[in-house]
């Protein structure tokens, strides 16, 4: 398996004929087969061992980023790479030195290796590039090879530069939650309306076919192997943007033609093999900064990432701490599209959109005619930007709404209004302006007649209360959380709550949008319950609602929840209850700086412990800075009151 570009489909008898003679001739007379092994000159080779030996060349970090060498506990290395076929030396996966003899020694052979089957110096080029380089190898001792399935790969990039692509989080598919990372290559030439027409390298995990729940489980634990691919850009677009309604960042590197060189050659070399892929760590974000480190080996940025990679974090650590980020574009969602075209229109006009989308009859209304023209023609515009999107739902047939579309165009076509410019500002803002996805809060308050100090700590990401900008709006991921609370009557300490998972879903419903919110929740909390005031709770509670949006002061979410509960506990007289109820709240939007949130919970358990819960909080941020906000949060629980001041600083 390799990269690939196009596959030939001859159309025509006489093609295939002269498709096959020419097989036939090359097959005699070509150079595209190996030809006869090369003789190793033993005393150069003893030579080159030597001077790499002297020159300590297995200790460098370059030969490191080439090989994915990590530094172990016990001073040793070991290769993330997990295909046999990477490595030209048995003990390859955990030997540096050994990986560089064998290397050397292999130059010399036409033996096919890796899973592309090649001689090593075309199925390893980043690597015979940077030991010529580093050895100045002799070619007349040393023959050279021409690698003519890579050169024709590479000229057929014609690369000028590379730029980052990052999707932003998608929260309906686990595997995208956080975003993704990718690269396009960008032509000689190219600009930015034809850049859609360039090629991507990917890196994904292989997955069997209608992969349920346990891609999760299995995501997590490396249980999938991961590849890179080749992919048009169009492509990508297409399923992020048009189908996964997902806004994409573009953030162009400056990288020089040496750089892009080395990206690719070594992007080259790793068609030849696979990791197992891991969410959390060895994911796809991880693998892209290792082809950017070929590039600038100097960044040293897999450095930062040794337990686990965000996206997000790749994208903001290549843009502060490297200087190779030039120009940041955003490509917005047909969702986006459509959104932002309604903001822009009047009352009648999202009436007449609502009404044109059902039915393209309204064409013809009169009333609708009477509209001015660039008005009339901003509607359906918006009406075939919506049409679209829904096509792209539908999948292949497309159905009803292609044929919609279709007939809204063809009207659009008789109006010489030229359209609206109307600047489409993405819902995601630039992602790596936002907070920093871990946190660590240092407060205080009290439960009752009872004071306390605390601190808690959330490795990851980014909760409804958190500044917005950079992180999808209304959506809450918190992986990782726990809070550590000393109490001062009786001088108790204890872990007061914590979550290894926390996702809340927020979706405005419109005329047009009518998506459902969810929520999921697992871990524990500290109860009063009867005769037990501070009592741990497990507890995993989900549910699914709707959300409605407003702008009655600033921007407001009113949301509701129907939702499933269950608790295991001591304090419990049967150790568990299970039930259900409701929750109604609002998130608001006061000022860029200030955010609350207030909630109210009814819930009825029936099964185990026959109890019921009243609840309600209410939570507000200021933020001094990106990273530094400070919170006052009150929470009421059944004779329980909670209230809690937090500095919050994220990093």
């Amino acid at each position: 398996m390799g990269f690939r570009f196009h596959q030939l489909e001859p159309h025509e008898p006489f093609r295939l004929l002269l498709f096959s003679l020419s097989l036939v001739w090359f097959s005699f007379f070509g150079t595209n087969l190996p030809v006869e092994a090369a003789v190793p000159d033993q005393g150069y080779l003893n030579d080159l061992m030597a001077r790499a030996d002297a020159l300590h060349l297995a200790d460098e970090h370059e030969w490191h980023v080439l090989l994915h060498y990590r530094r172990t506990l016990f001073g040793g290395v070991e290769s993330m790479q997990d295909d046999p076929g990477f490595f030209l030396d048995h003990q390859g996966k955990t030997n540096s030195e050994a990986e560089l003899r064998a290397t050397l020694a292999k130059f010399y052979s036409d033996d096919l290796v890796g899973r592309s089957k090649q001689p090593a110096q075309c199925a390893f080029v980043a690597r015979y590039h940077w030991l010529k380089d580093k050895l100045q190898f002799d070619e007349r001792r040393l023959p050279p090879m021409a690698c003519e399935r890579f050169t024709k790969w590479f000229e057929e990039f014609n690369a000028e530069t590379i730029t980052i692509i990052f999707p932003t989080g998608f929260m309906n598919n686990p595997s995208s939650m956080f975003g993704h990372t990718f690269l396009r290559v960008d032509a000689k030439g190219q600009t930015p309306q034809t850049r859609i027409l360039a090629y991507t390298i990917n890196y994904a995990a292989q997955l069997p076919p209608n992969a349920g729940p346990e891609y999760a489980i299995k995501g997590v634990f490396g249980a999938y192997q991961g590849y890179f691919s080749t992919i048009p850009y169009y492509l990508k677009v297409q399923e992020y943007r048009d189908i996964e309604n997902r806004d994409i960042w573009e953030y162009r590197l400056n990288l020089n033609e040496q750089q892009v060189k080395r990206l690719l050659m070594h992007a080259w070399e790793l068609g030849n093999a696979y990791f197992d892929y891991f969410f959390f760590g060895e994911n796809c974000a991880y693998h892209i900064l290792s082809l950017i480190e070929a590039a600038e080996p100097s960044a040293h940025l897999l450095d930062h990432f040794p337990i686990y990679t965000i996206p997000v974090d790749t994208v903001r650590w290549v843009r502060e701490s490297t200087g190779l980020v030039g120009d940041v574009v955003a490509r917005p969602s047909r969702s986006t599209l459509v959104r932002r075209k309604q903001e822009a229109m009047n009352n009648d006009e999202r009436i007449w959109l609502s009404r044109l989308i059902q039915d393209p009859t309204v064409l013809q209304d009169s009333s609708f005619r009477g509209l001015a023209d660039n008005r009339r023609a901003f509607v359906m515009e918006a009406a075939s930007d919506y049409l679209l999107l829904r096509t792209e739902g539908e999948g292949p047939d497309g159905g009803q709404y292609r044929e919609r579309n279709r007939k809204v165009l063809s009207a659009r076509s008789e109006i010489k209004a030229p359209p609206i410019d109307l600047p489409i500002a993405p819902y995601v803002k630039q992602p790596d302006l936002g907070h920093r996805t871990s946190r660590i809060g240092v407060g205080g308050g009290w439960r009752n007649d009872r004071a306390f100090e605390e601190l808690n700590v959330r490795a990851a990401y980014h909760d409804l209360l958190d500044a917005e900008p950079g992180y999808t709006p209304d959506a809450q991921i918190e992986v990782i959380s726990f809070a550590l609370r000393h109490y001062h009557n009786g001088s108790q300490a204890r872990v007061e709550r914590f979550s290894p998972l926390n996702m809340i879903s927020l979706s405005p419903i419109d005329s047009l949008f009518l998506a459902p919110s969810w929520k999921l929740n697992v871990g524990m909390n500290t109860i009063a319950h009867r005769s037990c005031q501070l009592c741990s709770n497990g507890n995993l509670n989900g549910g699914f609602g709707g959300a409605l949006e407003s702008h009655l002061l600033g921007r407001e979410l009113w949301f509701a929840f129907a939702e499933a509960d269950a608790n295991v506990s001591g304090a419990y007289e049967e150790h568990h209850r299970i039930g259900g109820g409701g929750t109604l709240g609002l998130l608001a939007d006061v000022t860029d700086r200030w955010k609350l949130m207030a909630s109210g919970s009814y819930l009825r358990y029936a099964l185990g412990d026959k109890s019921e819960d009243i609840r309600w909080s209410v939570g507000q941020r200021f933020a001094f800075a990106p990273n530094l906000a400070l919170r006052l949060e009150y929470a009421h629980r059944s004779h329980d009151d909670d209230v809690l001041f937090t500095l919050h600083v994220y990093y």
